[in-house]
């Protein structure tokens, strides 16, 4: 299983992260095509979903 990392927490390595739900508990938040991944790089935080600011969950995909 990949690791998952919380919205605030630091990125750990430069790459492709994948939207995997929200901190509350919800798997659907409609995130849009655009904020589904995001490329991040090392020491960046990770980042809330743009359209609703809600807390979300990432996990690297490449």
């Amino acid at each position: 299983m990949a690791d998952r990392y919380k919205t605030g927490e630091n990125v750990p390595e430069n790459g492709t992260y994948e939207f995997d739900g929200l901190t509350d508990g919800r798997k659907q938040s409609n995130p849009t095509e655009d904020e589904k991944q995001v490329k991040l790089e090392s020491g960046e935080t990770f980042p809330p979903l743009r359209s609703s600011k809600e807390g979300a969950y990432w996990k690297k995909v490449k």
